[in-house]
């Protein structure tokens, strides 16, 4: 068993995912948490995501030797402050936040020194969200990435394994070098598909629904994930600035390459570009990261 007793802060889909994983998996002895909402709260302990639940961080954290904060990258620094005087000493403490170096920024001054700061970043999710949403399989083969920052080798490698019980692939990274890769991969793929969503309807108000009506295949896969959290890249964004600043003026330059290459009629840059980028493609299908998360109802029933 890695840890004795569990505390999720934040009971949405990654914490009821944790949640589930780490019961099925044996990796945990209790498992407690807590939530901004009555509702959520009640909620997680109905369906089992929790062996209890309390009303405020500062409760929730008593005695834990593991803390995960599962909130809005925003609100981490508030949390940790809350539940810094509360921790217990040789406490884990770790998060699971899109951004690195801002939450280390925010958290790492209210943890006391008889704590271990871990913050991971699983990349793993789906475009549901609140504790019905979690499934214990959400992490399987998805890559968890650690951002150690103090902590000694064998702490490192105890929250290590116990990542690598939940079937992730878990590598160390750089807070820094996180921020900078997650913008390219993540972030602004995201702020991409919000903003291909508002054309969309922009377009929909013109032709009388048919870019709804007709949307292929491309259209709705790529836009599903703008039905994310909007609190959570609300924060994402707000929180990894200069990164995603760079990334996205790379890509408006690359945009305007291709614009000039239609505008010109260069079938040849378009051509060289797609066949450079579908390359590209092929390289992320052999690594493992483009299978689906398991559909949603599927995975509720399957627990």
């Amino acid at each position: 068993m890695s840890y004795d007793r569990v505390c999720l802060i934040g009971l949405g889909l990654i914490a009821g995912s944790i949640a589930l994983a780490a019961k099925r998996r044996g990796l945990a002895g209790t498992i407690v948490g807590t939530a901004r909402t009555a509702e959520t709260r009640a909620t997680a302990l109905r369906i089992g995501l929790v062996d209890e639940v309390f009303d405020t961080p500062a409760e929730a954290v008593a005695g834990a030797d593991l803390v995960i904060l599962c909130v809005p990258v925003g609100a981490m620094g508030v949390v940790a402050a809350e539940i810094g005087p509360h921790l217990a000493p040789g406490a884990v403490v770790s998060d699971v936040g899109s951004v690195k170096q801002a939450v280390i920024d925010a958290v790492a001054p209210h943890l006391p020194d008889h704590t271990v700061f871990i913050p991971a970043h699983p990349l793993a999710g789906t475009e549901h969200s609140g504790p019905e949403a979690g499934f214990a399989t959400l992490f399987e083969n998805r890559f968890c990435l650690l951002t150690p920052q103090g902590a000694s080798a064998a702490e490192t490698d105890r929250y290590r394994a116990f990542w690598e019980g939940m079937g992730a692939l878990v590598e160390e990274m750089d807070a820094e070098h996180h921020d900078r890769v997650l913008a390219v991969t993540s972030h602004i793929p995201h702020l991409i598909a919000y903003t291909m969503v508002g054309v969309a309807d922009d377009l929909r108000r013109v032709t009388n629904s048919e870019v709804i009506k007709y949307s292929a295949a491309g259209f709705r896969d790529f836009t599903r994930i703008a039905a994310s959290d909007p609190t959570m890249w609300r924060d994402v964004f707000l929180h990894n600035e200069d990164a995603t600043l760079e990334i996205l003026g790379r890509f408006t330059e690359e945009l305007f390459t291709l614009q000039r290459a239609i505008r010109k009629g260069d079938g040849k840059a378009l051509f060289d570009h797609f066949t450079r980028t579908r390359a590209i493609r092929r390289g992320i299908l052999d690594a493992g990261q483009d299978t689906d998360a398991p559909d949603f109802g599927r995975a509720r029933k399957a627990e």
